[in-house]
C-alpha cells in the first residue's frame, strides 16, 4: 500500500451511539433496583432472616450485571488506510483491506458487516441501524477506504 494513501486518510473510529445509553440507562435501573431490593431485605416477614452479608451480596449482584449490561457498549470498529479492526463484545478481531472484499448492510440487517472471501462475513455491532444517520456515514467511509486501499493495489 502507498504511503500516500496511508497519508491521506487518518484513522476513523465508529461506536454505538443508541446501544451506549440502552446500556447506561438499563446499568442504572438494575443497580438502583437491587440497592433497592437489598435495603428492604431486612425488613421483610417472610420467616427467614437475612443478614447484612445478604444485602451485600444483593448489591453486588446489581454492580455484576450492570456491568455486564455495559458490555454492549464497548464495540468499536477502527478503521485507517491499511484495514479495520473491530473489537465486538467480549472478541475483537483485525482485518486488512486486502482480506474484505466489501463492506455491507443487508436490508433487514441490524449491524453491518464485513464480506470475507468463501461466503464468510464479520458483524460490526458498533455500526447499528438503530443509529440511522451515524451508521450511513460510517459504511459509506468505510467503503471509501476500501475502495482506496483496493485501488492503491492495482
Amino acid at each position: 500500500m502507498s504511503a500516500a494513501v496511508a497519508e491521506k486518510s487518518e484513522a476513523v473510529v465508529f461506536r454505538p451511539h443508541r446501544a451506549t445509553w440502552m446500556s447506561a440507562v438499563l446499568a442504572v435501573v438494575l443497580l438502583a433496583v437491587f440497592v433497592v431490593v437489598a435495603i428492604l431485605l431486612r425488613g421483610s416477614d417472610t420467616g427467614v432472616i437475612f443478614q447484612r452479608s445478604d444485602q451485600i451480596a444483593m448489591v453486588f449482584i446489581g454492580l455484576l450485571l450492570a456491568g455486564a449490561t455495559m458490555l454492549f457498549a464497548t464495540p468499536r470498529v477502527r478503521a485507517d488506510a491499511s484495514g479495520v479492526q473491530v473489537r465486538n463484545v467480549l472478541v475483537g478481531r483485525r482485518f486488512t483491506w486486502l482480506e474484505v472484499l466489501s463492506v455491507s448492510f443487508p436490508d433487514g440487517a441490524s449491524f453491518a458487516r464485513l464480506e470475507l472471501p468463501e461466503d464468510e462475513y464479520y458483524a460490526m455491532l458498533a455500526i447499528q441501524a438503530v443509529d440511522r444517520d451515524r451508521a450511513v456515514e460510517a459504511v459509506r467511509t468505510l467503503r471509501r477506504l476500501h475502495r482506496e486501499a483496493w485501488a492503491a493495489q492495482d
